[in-house]
C-alpha cells in the first residue's frame, strides 16, 4: 500500500479515536471555559458563551459528566471554570469534586454564566469569554470539539489557528475510500494501531457493562436483553445502547470517540466486539475489523460534518455492519452491500440533541446494520435507482452525506426552534 495513504490512515485513527469523558458537547463547553479562565489568569467574575444551534441542541438534555446529575450549558461552563483542567481537553472534568459541584451550583443560581445563540456560523461553534476586574479572555472553538481557532486577551490576539492545519500529524480525510480502507485493514501492522484500537475496546466495553449493570437513563440496553433474550443480534444492540444509556445518564467513565462523538464511538465498536466474541475470532481479526468499522464511519461523516440534523448513529452503525461483515470474511462487494442496505433503510433518523433516546436510536441503527449484513450475506439488497441508492457505494455515501449536510439544514433549524420554544406546535395549523 502507498506509504502516504498508509501513514494518513494511521494518523486519522490516532486523531479521531481519543478518550472523552461524557457527552462531547458539554465537555467542549467546559474545555473552552476552563481555557478562558487559564488565559485570564484569575478566577472570572462572570463567564459568557456564544454557541451554535447544534451545540445548544446537544447540551440541553444531557447530564454534564461528573456533575451529580446536573444539566445545562451554564453548568458545563461553570464547572469548567471552577474545577476544570484545560490541559486534559476532552477529560477536562475528570478532577471535579463535590466541593466544585456545590460551588458551581451556587454560581449558576446567581446568574454567573450567560449564553446566547450565534446564528450563521459553523455547526460546531463555541466562544467562551471570561471577565474579571476590567480584563477579559476569549476562546473560540470551531469544527472540532478541541480545535481552538482563536485566543484573545484584552484586545490582543494571542493565538489564531489556520484551519487547514488540523493537527501536527497532517491528516487528509479526502483520501478515504472503501477500497483502500479494506486494503489498509488487511495490511496494517498491528503495532501501528494496537494502542488506539486496544483503548477503544477496553474503555467502551467498560462503560457498556456499566450501563447494563446499573439503571442509567431510559435503560434501553437492559430492556433489550430483558425483552428479547440473549441472542447475538440482541447483545450487539444492547451493548451499544447500554453504553449510551450510561454516557447520556452522566456516568463518569470515559469512552473512545469516533467523529467527535462518544455515542458514535460506542456504536461503531461494541457490536463488532460482541460479534467477534460470538464467532471466536482472533484478537488480530477483531482489530482489523475495528479498523474497517471506524474508518468507514469517519469516511461517511467527512461528507456530513461533525454536527447536523442527521443522526450520527446511522453512519457509525454502517461502519459496525461493515466490520461485522469483515469478521465473517465478506468481500468488498459484501461490505458495500451492507453499507448500502443500512443507508437505504435508516438514513432518515434525525438528531434532536444528546439525551437518553440516543440509546434507542443506536439500537435501531445497529439493528438495521445487522439486517443489512444478513441480507447481503444472502446476496440480497436494495438496488441502484431505488431512492438515493446509486450504482457505486461511494456515490451512495456521497448522496446521504449531501442530505445530511445540505438537505437537512432547514430541518436542523426547525428542530432547534422547537427545542428552545421559538415554535409553538400547539398552535400549528393543519394544511
Amino acid at each position: 500500500m502507498d506509504k502516504k495513504i498508509y501513514d494518513n490512515y494511521v494518523n486519522i485513527l490516532k486523531s479521531e479515536l481519543v478518550p472523552a469523558l461524557g457527552c462531547t458537547e458539554p465537555i467542549a463547553i467546559a474545555y473552552a471555559a476552563a481555557k478562558a479562565k487559564e488565559i485570564l489568569g484569575q478566577f472570572p467574575e462572570k463567564i459568557s458563551l456564544c454557541c451554535s444551534g447544534n451545540i445548544i441542541k446537544n447540551v440541553k438534555g444531557v447530564v454534564v459528566p461528573n456533575s451529580s446529575g446536573l444539566r445545562g450549558i451554564d453548568v458545563a461552563a461553570t464547572l469548567g471554570v471552577v474545577g476544570g483542567e484545560a490541559s486534559r481537553q476532552l477529560e477536562v472534568l475528570e478532577g471535579i469534586t463535590k466541593e466544585h459541584i456545590e460551588r458551581a451550583k451556587e454560581l449558576v443560581a446567581n446568574g454567573y454564566c450567560s449564553c446566547k445563540l450565534q446564528e450563521d456560523v459553523e455547526n460546531l461553534y463555541i466562544v467562551a469569554r471570561a471577565e474579571a476586574e476590567g480584563h477579559y479572555a476569549e476562546v473560540t472553538i470551531i469544527n472540532r470539539h478541541t480545535l481552538i481557532k482563536r485566543i484573545e486577551k484584552d484586545g490582543e490576539i494571542l493565538f489564531d489557528y489556520e484551519m487547514e492545519q488540523q493537527s501536527s500529524n497532517h491528516i487528509d480525510k479526502s483520501l478515504l475510500n472503501l477500497d483502500q480502507i479494506i486494503e489498509f485493514a488487511n495490511e496494517v501492522k498491528l503495532e501501528d494501531i494496537q494502542e488506539v484500537i486496544g483503548q477503544q475496546i477496553h474503555l467502551n466495553t467498560a462503560i457498556a457493562n456499566e450501563g447494563l449493570q446499573n439503571p442509567y437513563g431510559a435503560q434501553v440496553g437492559r430492556t433489550l436483553l430483558e425483552t428479547y433474550g440473549n441472542d447475538i443480534k440482541v447483545r450487539a444492540r444492547a451493548k451499544a445502547a447500554a453504553g449510551s444509556d450510561a454516557r447520556m445518564g452522566g456516568c463518569s467513565l470515559p469512552v473512545v470517540i469516533n467523529s467527535g462523538s462518544g455515542n458514535q464511538g460506542m456504536t461503531v465498536s461494541l457490536p463488532v466486539i460482541e460479534y467477534a466474541m460470538e464467532l471466536g475470532t482472533s484478537k488480530e481479526q477483531l482489530y482489523r475489523a475495528l479498523v474497517v468499522s471506524n474508518l468507514i464511519a469517519i469516511h461517511q461523516k467527512k461528507y456530513i460534518g461533525s454536527l447536523s440534523a442527521y443522526c450520527g448513529a446511522v453512519s457509525a452503525a454502517c461502519g459496525a455492519g461493515a466490520g461485522i461483515t469483515y469478521l465473517h470474511g465478506g468481500s468488498k462487494e459484501d461490505i458495500s452491500q451492507t453499507i448500502t442496505n443500512t443507508i437505504a433503510n435508516v438514513g432518515g433518523i434525525v438528531c434532536d440533541g444528546a439525551k437518553s433516546s440516543c440509546a434507542a436510536k443506536i439500537a435501531s441503527s445497529v439493528d438495521a446494520a445487522i439486517l443489512a449484513h444478513s441480507m447481503g450475506s444472502k446476496k440480497r439488497g436494495f438496488q441502484p435507482g431505488e431512492g438515493i441508492v446509486q450504482e457505486d457505494v461511494e456515490d451512495t455515501i456521497r448522496s446521504i452525506g449531501h442530505i445530511g449536510r445540505v438537505g437537512m439544514k432547514k430541518t436542523d433549524v426547525e428542530i432547534l426552534n422547537i427545542m428552545i420554544n421559538r415554535v409553538n406546535v400547539k398552535e400549528e395549523q393543519i394544511v
